[in-house]
């Protein structure tokens, strides 16, 4: 397990980890492609196909056309549509939480420099870094530069990044490694990289930080099975909401949450519908219980007791929390046929054969 109390600098990558930049960097790849005459790709497509360095990325698709030519026109669009690029959920958070607790911060990141200074000046963050990396096209040819130019110990220094690069630099440089799913790749693809840590987003980082700073409690007393409640919430029309979250490895799945001490279940299942799809729900149904021990759809090894229901909303307007990325209204039939994670699976499946008996 990685100890935190250990570290004293962090290296932080830009793209996907400190901003949430994915749609208008692949908005002004496609607009690239477009200029060239190539069809565009899906959002996740270039999710899957986009690495670090890029170059190899660029030649799959514009094999012809020189690294200048293809900045023209990506910095062309990019230029127009940056101001939509804006700080991740916890970034602001965890840059002063990891300032007051005097970690050294970097950042290492492929970032046109020019487009970096004018970003960290409009988002108010560039008095956090003790220095910037940017514009490197392959991190790892970096990173002992960074490490040697700051007298950095790598035994006390965390690298945190959002893609397999980031892993693979890190461990070229003799640092640890955190990924963030806030970010280009999936958990599909970080986990086999083996990373030291995995967490959801820097606000979940930024806790392990505060919990290390204190007593630590006895093992059996830090792993106890989390209790949670989630619901096929159904609409007017019969159809079901799934809800997809980059904790199960962006499948499709059910909104829910835990089970705050002193809290009935029903009253629990109400307030985590609400805070995370903003609905109001009513009818509540018990329909099982699942164990879902260490699962690997999950981007951390956890037991959890799924106390699963169904319940109905009489609106139809979804809010997503931070948590949450996408959903759909659809019938049960039709959520049988997604990407859906073991847990949701089961239940609808169990539901089915409920109602036809």
């Amino acid at each position: 397990m990685l100890e935190l109390k250990n570290i004293e600098a962090l290296i932080l990558d830009w793209s996907g980890t400190i901003v949430d930049d994915l749609a208008t960097v692949w908005d002004a790849t496609n607009y690239c492609f477009e200029k060239f005459g190539v069809a565009p790709i899906s959002r996740e497509t270039f999710r899957e196909e986009f690495c670090l360095p890029f170059l190899p990325f660029y030649r799959r698709y514009l094999p012809t056309q020189s690294l200048e030519e293809i900045d023209d026109y990506y910095f062309e669009r990019f230029n127009t549509i940056q101001d939509e690029v804006v700080l991740l959920p916890h970034a602001r958070e965890f840059l002063e939480f990891a300032r007051n607790h005097g970690l050294r911060m970097f950042v290492l990141s492929t970032m046109d420099p020019v487009v970096f200074e004018r970003l960290c000046g409009r988002l108010g963050i560039n008095h956090f870094y003790e220095g910037a990396y940017v514009g490197i096209m392959d991190k790892m040819a970096e990173i002992h530069r960074v490490i040697q130019s700051n007298n950095l110990d790598p035994e006390s220094a965390l690298y945190v990044g959002d893609m397999v690069h980031d892993i693979e630099t890190a461990r070229h440089g003799g640092v640890k490694s955190c990924v963030v799913l806030t970010g280009f790749d999936k958990l599909e693809k970080l986990r086999p990289a083996g990373p030291d840590l995995i967490v959801e987003h820097l606000g979940e980082l930024q806790q392990m930080f505060e919990r290390s700073l204190g007593p630590r409690a006895p093992q059996a007393e830090r792993r106890q099975p989390i209790v949670t409640v989630g619901a096929l919430i159904f609409n007017a029309r019969g159809e079901c909401l799934m809800v997809r979250t980059p904790k199960w490895n962006r499948s499709w799945g059910i909104p829910g949450g835990k089970v705050r001490y002193g809290e009935p279940m029903e009253a629990a299942l109400a307030r985590e519908m609400k805070e995370e799809t903003g609905l109001d729900v009513r009818d509540i149904r018990f329909v099982m219980a699942q164990d879902c021990i260490e699962s690997a759809e999950f981007y951390r090894r956890e037991h959890f007791l799924l106390l699963n229901f169904t319940c109905r909303a009489d609106a139809t307007v979804v809010q997503l929390n931070e948590e949450l990325e996408d959903f759909r209204w659809i019938s049960t039939e039709d959520a049988l046929k997604l990407e859906l994670n073991k847990p949701t699976r089961i239940l609808i499946e169990t539901y089915a054969r409920i109602t036809r008996s």
